[in-house]
């Protein structure tokens, strides 16, 4: 693949997310049929006074949660809210991680924790600047992520852990996200290695600004005690797969351990969509919340 090539597939990637996303406001026409399995509550407008901006809020919350109002629950918190349950408000119509389904079927068959999840929407124009630790010179964007992290630690968790049931340690709160998501997630994982012991890293892109992900690895001093699922698939880009190997190559020179508290899955023929995240969603949940 040329430069030229890769640049230009880089730059749909961006326009990709650049694009304004469906809220829970939206989908008044009923053009969209919602796909939304189990109890679902949601917070429209959620303010963030570090980022002066608004953005929806959806919870997932496990099965039998009214019934036993004495059992807690760790919390995974995941990033592109709209796109993890409902189709309705999914950026692809229809196309959704069912991150719903899926935990529902297995915490029902007892296969992983019951947990509650977290969707925090993306406010469209500044998912890119949101989701990146720097500025990439080549598109003009990014370094919003240190204020991101502090929304997520200091704004929306204090309102998830009064508003639910929830355990509140760093072994029972994670974090995750694909593509951008997945690495804005690792960012904040490192920045707040107090706060999140697990974290989902799914389609990172490691690409963004000559890689400086690499360089946060690097940086690591001592490493944190932090559960890692980090994947990729094999359909996504020429260089999707080399670079998250680089990840993974450099994760575990700091410490981490394949299979013990690093889990690394290139998947064949998966591509950089929610079809494909969808498909081995089951696989990150067993990993990070696996049944007692």
């Amino acid at each position: 693949m040329s430069k030229k090539v890769y640049l230009i597939s880089l730059l749909a990637i961006l326009l990709f997310f650049l694009i304004p996303t469906i809220s829970l406001a939206q989908n008044t026409n009923g053009s969209r049929p919602h796909t939304l399995t189990g109890k679902i509550e949601t917070h429209p407008s959620f303010f963030s006074t570090h980022l002066a901006n608004n953005r929806d809020i959806i919870v997932y919350l496990p099965p039998n949660y009214d019934k036993d109002t004495n059992l807690r629950y760790p919390v995974l918190y995941l990033h592109d809210g709209q796109n993890i349950f409902d189709g309705a408000t999914s950026f692809i119509p229809g196309q959704e991680w069912q991150c719903d389904e899926t935990t529902q079927r297995l915490v029902l068959a007892n296969r992983i924790q019951p947990i509650i999840i977290v969707g925090v929407y993306n406010t469209g124009q500044e998912r890119i600047n949101e989701y990146t630790p720097t500025v990439d010179a080549r598109y003009s964007k990014g370094g919003k992520a240190t204020l991101y992290g502090k929304f997520l630690v200091e704004e929306l968790k204090p309102f998830i852990d009064k508003e639910y049931r929830t355990l509140t340690d760093q072994s029972n709160t994670a974090l995750g996200g694909s593509s951008l998501g997945g690495l804005v997630s690792l960012f904040i994982g490192f920045e707040y290695p107090e706060i999140f012991g697990k974290l989902a890293i799914i389609s990172p892109s490691v690409w963004w600004d000559n890689r400086t992900i690499l360089k946060d690895v690097e940086k690591i001093s001592k490493k944190p005690n932090i559960k890692i699922w980090l994947d990729i698939g094999t359909k996504e880009s020429k260089e999707s797969v080399p670079d998250t190997k680089l990840l993974k190559d450099a994760l575990i020179n700091k410490g981490w351990q394949i299979d013990k508290d690093l889990k690394y899955l290139v998947v064949k023929g998966a591509k950089h969509n929610e079809q494909s995240w969808a498909s081995r969603f089951d696989l990150v949940l067993k990993f990070l919340f696996p049944a007692k």
